[in-house]
């Protein structure tokens, strides 16, 4: 006898255990939609959704840049920082490496030197830093600099491969040190090979 009882205990278990799931999902469900409600009214926002916090922003033409470096006193613009125009709609910023860049190459009695300018089309952030990190960055250019063979920096090939390098390793070090990039190429003023 004690086993039919057994046996009639348990289906009563289950529909109480599916009768508890079913309102554990009503639940969750509901308190969901008001976290998603409230999202969308913009009275909580996520942890990352900050756009301070999501790295540099790219910046419309016309749109003020919060992150804007400060022009030096008795200018009308920065020192190092140009504004070009051009046909995205994205403002792009050009900054000129102050010192020229000069180094062997590699297997080669040859010589470079080089003068740079990087452009971004983020905000004023990237700008501040390839200030701040100019030493780590002509560090690393000179590395790549020294890396690169001869044969290479007389062609037109080669010299957009030695760019793209190089736009590669201002953008590494800004990673390293800020935790984000934002350089989208780096540009020759001039170009000397000897």
């Amino acid at each position: 006898m004690s086993d039919k009882k057994d046996n009639q205990d348990k289906p009563a278990k289950g529909k109480g255990l599916l009768k508890l799931l079913v309102v554990g999902v009503l639940v969750a469900g509901a308190a969901g939609g008001t976290v998603f409600g409230l999202m969308s009214a913009g009275v909580i926002q996520m942890a990352g959704a900050n756009a301070a916090e999501a790295g540099p922003q790219l910046v419309l033409k016309g749109d003020k840049d919060p992150y804007a470096p400060p022009a030096p006193k008795g200018s009308t613009g920065g020192a190092d920082v140009v504004y070009g125009e051009g046909g995205t709609k994205y403002r792009t910023a050009y900054f000129s490496f102050a010192e020229d860049f000069t180094s062997n190459l590699r297997n080669s009695d040859g010589l470079i030197q080089v003068s740079l300018a990087a452009s971004t089309r983020r905000d004023g952030r990237v700008l501040m830093w390839l200030d701040e990190h100019q030493l780590a960055i002509r560090s690393r250019i000179l590395v790549e600099l020294a890396d690169t063979p001869e044969e290479e920096v007389i062609t037109s090939a080669g010299k957009t491969k030695l760019q793209k390098r190089l736009t590669d390793a201002v953008n590494a070090v800004l990673t390293e040190q800020e935790g984000f990039g934002g350089v989208d190429n780096v540009y020759f003023r001039t170009f000397i090979v000897q």
